[in-house]
């Protein structure tokens, strides 16, 4: 295999995405600047199986965050960032998925050039991408939809959930929604009031691409009482759009399991 060769010369801090949580998932240049860090800033999201993969000689420091619970504060980490890279460190920020897709990425970047720090952004599977592959829901599929769109679920603390709900509500369009769990019953409200049918095939993965992953079918309109009583947890992923039926077919990793509320008829399609 070709050894992926990483430029630890010039480069002090490696921004680098760990993927969606399987560690199968986590890029060759990903595990070279694992290997070659002196310290490790992690986050939440990053496996136990990956932080395995970081020399015992590396110092490794915890920076996770949940919605609504930072252990530390973005001003702290892009601080920190800085002050280990000005102690000669070479330093991974080691993020969950993609660091430039909601992962705040581009912030710390933007402080390490304004600080003068070199640093080098190793791209992860975005979890749009690996959760929905897992569940056998492709974003894209030839017939169903012609685009996707990626929003955030979650808003600033004190601020409420303020998106452009009738461009989002196109019947053509597959809508991943990333930390959308807290306001999900604002999510289907909004999105059905803008035009979207009430009916539009709907999914929530939780833990996606691991061991423990679990997959909820619904619709639109149902997603919220289907995730309540799913007791679905973070991380959880919302999939919105026609695509999410072909999970029945090509759901390959973990059985789907359709959620049926009083009422609805029973399916096949439901695995218990």
């Amino acid at each position: 295999m070709t050894e992926v060769k990483t430029n630890l010369n010039d480069v002090s801090v490696f921004i680098v995405g760990a993927g969606p949580g399987d560690p199968g998932l986590l890029t060759l240049k990903a595990a070279a600047c694992l290997k070659k860090a002196d310290v490790v800033v992690y986050d939440r999201l990053v496996s136990d199986e990956i932080l395995d993969m970081v020399p015992d000689t590396c110092e490794k420091i915890f920076a996770g965050k949940a919605a609504r619970d930072h252990f530390m504060p973005q001003d702290e980490i892009n601080q920190t960032l800085v002050d280990l890279a000005r102690l000669d460190k070479t330093v991974v920020r080691l993020k969950g998925g993609d660091p430039f897709i909601f992962g705040r990425g581009s912030e710390e970047a933007m402080f390490l050039a304004e600080h003068d720090v070199n640093f080098e952004i190793v791209p992860g599977i975005t979890a749009s991408a690996g959760c929905g592959a897992y569940a056998g829901i492709p974003l894209t599929h030839r017939g169903y939809v012609t685009g996707v769109r990626f929003v955030t679920g979650h808003c600033r603390e004190g601020q409420h959930l303020d998106l452009n709900w009738q461009s989002m509500a196109d019947p053509n369009t597959t809508l991943v929604i990333y930390m959308g769990l807290i306001n999900v019953q604002k999510i289907s409200d909004e999105l059905i009031k803008a035009g979207l049918p009430a009916d539009m095939p709907a999914a929530g993965i939780e833990r996606g691409t691991t061991e423990d992953q679990r997959t909820i079918l619904t619709t639109l309109e149902k997603l919220p009482e289907c995730i309540e009583r799913a007791q679905l947890k973070a991380p959880s992923l919302l999939i919105i759009g026609k695509v999410v039926d072909l999970s029945n077919t090509i759901a390959w990793h973990t059985p789907a399991h359709e959620c049926l509320l009083e009422g609805d008829q029973t399916s096949d399609a439901a695995d218990d």
